[in-house]
């Protein structure tokens, strides 16, 4: 009779269990098996004749879209045909690659737009640990070749969709410890002018076009082909850990101190709306001499982590699952031993927006370290007041850039990448732009900059106090370019003669 009721009160008890735990775990089912069946690939494609960017809010059409033949010396002819064509019918050029800026840095409205994608050789110098790459060669492309031979690229984004052109024409960064973007890692480059001569550009030799040209946006020539400096591929190991952002920094400099040598880092900080920045992921990876370096694999648990990803879009809940996901539950599924073209062999697609009705929305602030309290401070009021539906933050460190014209980096800044979802209309838009405008007065105040690819929201009055030298940036153009055969749409807004010099209204 004891051990009837002993083993009736274990099922009870069972029951009970399991019946909590399935209330548990409802919830966060439900939610994800909603987003999953709602993720449909939505996105409509463009009619003949017309080009936009990844922002899907700049659908413009064009004379032509002219592919460059991957051919290096009938490219090379053609392109300077195409420009002589351009120049006697008064057509402006545009150049483009994977198009992930969200400007219209790569378009020009009725103008010639130049697809540079095809043109993706390469060629690796052992020796000199140098690659000799195509313009339009993609990271997805190059990383597997890289990782064939023992290498691996030295500074990159942390995505893989981009193309080399166009990584250096915005002059990305990465989360590549203590280092500065990735004109730091150009050996050299070949330009081709709008009059279709073709200089090599280096830090010595055609020097300011070398600093101009990266972080140009196109502006002064069509890149060819670039000499980028590689370093070996590694074998590295996951940190991570969860803490208060007021002490994140602190945290951080105490493992350097414990633990010197980090090779790549970053931080992600909380996006929970009543919790809002208040703590942050930090994540180190260190070189590990333990065993093998791992071979190139596909990113595992991609339609999982895509429903928690899209799923905190428009729902705080979903924000909220998803911070108790990459605290508590990634850590412990997620590997702890990567190989260094492995952290960087990932593709946008993974959790790119797919609806008709709404898109993604990249922001970027560089502030110095003394700002950077005080900016998210600001951004914490700024961002609930327009309701911004905030998807990620993170957090990365930026060196000095010796390098560029336009620079960013004019000292070591903090990165905070943010990620907004928006609806596609023009009231939409019309919020997004007001509340980016306060935020790029919030980074200035804060002695920092906001980064130049994305949506053309900033005031012209804005980029001239965020950037300084932006004015003698806009006459070496003309100087290099007199007939201005290169524009694009962020162009048109902030350099032309027009917009830059009599502070023409929005």
């Amino acid at each position: 009779m004891f051990d009837l009721k002993k083993r009736r009160w274990l099922l009870i008890s069972l029951a009970a269990g399991v019946g909590l735990l399935l209330l548990a775990l409802g919830r966060p089912i439900i939610h994800l098996i909603r987003v999953t069946w709602r993720d449909t690939d939505q996105i409509e494609k463009l009619p003949p004749g017309y080009v936009d960017d990844v922002s899907r809010m700049n659908k413009t059409q064009v004379s032509e879209i002219w592919e460059v033949p991957a051919d290096s010396q009938a490219a090379e002819q053609q392109l300077r045909e195409l420009l002589r064509k351009a120049e006697a019918a008064g057509l402006r050029v545009s150049i483009a690659g994977a198009r992930h800026s969200m400007g219209g840095h790569t378009i020009y409205p009725g103008g010639i737009a130049i697809n540079m994608l095809p043109f993706n050789r390469m060629e690796l110098d052992e020796g000199k640990n140098i690659l000799h790459v195509q313009a339009g060669s993609q990271w997805s492309e190059i990383i597997p070749y890289l990782d064939k031979r023992g290498r691996s690229i030295e500074v990159m984004q942390s995505d893989n969709s981009f193309s080399v052109g166009g990584s250096l024409s915005v002059n990305c960064h990465g989360w590549q410890y203590g280092r500065p973007p990735i004109a730091s890692t150009v050996h050299s480059f070949r330009l081709m002018k709008a009059d279709g001569t073709i200089v090599r550009c280096s830090r010595g030799e055609n020097k300011q076009l070398f600093s101009l040209a990266l972080g140009g946006y196109g502006l002064f020539g069509i890149m060819l082909d670039v000499d980028l400096l590689v370093v070996p591929n590694e074998r590295l190991r996951l940190e991570q850990y969860v803490v208060p952002v007021d002490g994140a920094l602190e945290s951080f400099e105490r493992k350097i101190l414990e633990k010197p040598g980090v090779s790549m880092v970053y931080a992600r900080l909380s996006i929970v709306p009543d919790k809002l920045f208040q703590e942050v992921i930090i994540s180190m990876f260190y070189p590990d001499h333990s065993g093998d370096i791992p071979g190139l694999a596909e990113p595992g648990s991609l339609k999982l982590r895509r429903a928690v990803f899209r799923g905190s879009a428009e729902s705080e809940y979903g924000k909220k699952l998803r911070w108790q996901a990459e605290a508590k539950i990634q850590p412990l599924l997620a590997g702890k031993v990567f190989s260094r073209n492995q952290l960087l062999n990932e593709s946008v697609e993974w959790y790119q927006n797919r609806s008709a009705d709404s898109t993604d929305i990249l922001h970027e602030y560089f502030i110095p370290r003394a700002g950077a309290s005080g900016f998210l401070s600001e951004l914490r009021n700024i961002i609930p007041k327009y309701e911004g539906d905030l998807l990620n933050v993170t957090v990365r460190d930026v060196n000095t850039d010796n390098d560029t014209f336009l620079r960013y980096a004019d000292q070591p800044m903090i990165a905070f990448v943010m990620f907004f979802n928006q609806s596609r209309t023009a009231a939409a838009d019309s919020r997004m732009k007001i509340m980016t405008q306060e935020m790029i007065e919030a980074a200035i105040k804060n002695g920092g900059r906001y980064y130049l690819p994305y949506r053309l929201h900033a005031t012209v009055d804005q980029l001239y106090r965020a950037y300084p030298q932006a004015r003698a940036f806009f006459d070496l153009k003309r100087q290099y370019d007199p007939r201005e055969v290169f524009q694009n749409q962020f162009y048109v807004k902030y350099g032309s003669n027009k917009a830059g010099h009599e502070g023409v209204a929005e």
